[in-house]
């Protein structure tokens, strides 16, 4: 789930849901620019051709394209979403020839344990109401060694003057508050971008 305007944390899933099948129909016309910003922040995760990769919250798979041409033919590419209204989205822009799209809560994946080589989530973190039970689930799902890309195509101060509001001390998504939680959750940060242009936390599965 990738949205600029949104930043709250949701309660329950159905609200995620709500918000999101409000704003799918449009969502793609209102940021039409972030493709190339996506392509950047995949192959930040260095992908090989033939790995198994996961979209978690793809909402209407912008990023799908960019992983699938990341992996080859021969590599698997999931797209998850709570929102049906996204992934029909997804759909009609043909993003289903690149990835397969599972309706599914990311805090309760249906993939076995190490199941993937790297996830790419995009804007996910403001949209977990368990941010630590859906990062240990991504971890449960990462083989060791692993990557992980918390994306997103403008950085916290520029999303947050775009709104009107003030960055937080208590933001998940700065480093002195993601870091130990990652760590808590089986990651180990290894990279940490938040500039106007993007934000990218880069982090390996631990063994």
């Amino acid at each position: 789930m990738t949205d600029h305007h949104a930043d709250h944390h949701a309660d329950r899933p159905h609200e995620v849901r709500a918000f999101f099948a409000s704003r799918a129909a449009d969502w793609d016309t209102k940021f039409p620019d972030d493709g190339p910003a996506y392509a950047a922040g995949v192959a930040e995760l260095g992908l090989q051709e033939g790995d198994r990769v996961l979209d978690a919250g793809c909402g209407t798979g912008r990023a799908l394209p960019a992983l699938r041409a990341a992996v080859g033919p021969r590599g698997t590419v999931l797209g998850a979403d709570l929102t049906p209204e996204m992934l029909q989205a997804a759909v009609r822009a043909g993003r289903d020839r690149d990835a397969a799209l599972l309706l599914a809560d990311v805090t309760r994946l249906p993939l076995p344990d190490a199941a993937l080589d790297a996830v790419f989530a995009a804007g996910l973190l403001s949209h977990l109401p368990d941010s630590a039970g859906g990062l240990a689930e991504l971890a449960r799902a990462v083989r060791p060694g692993g990557r992980l890309a918390l994306f997103h195509p403008i950085g916290r101060a520029a999303l947050a003057a775009r709104k009107g509001r003030p960055l937080t001390p208590g933001d998940l998504r700065a480093e002195p508050n993601l870091r130990p939680l990652l760590d808590d959750c089986g990651w180990d940060l290894i990279r940490y971008e938040d500039e106007d242009s993007r934000y990218l936390a880069l982090a390996v599965r631990r063994a």
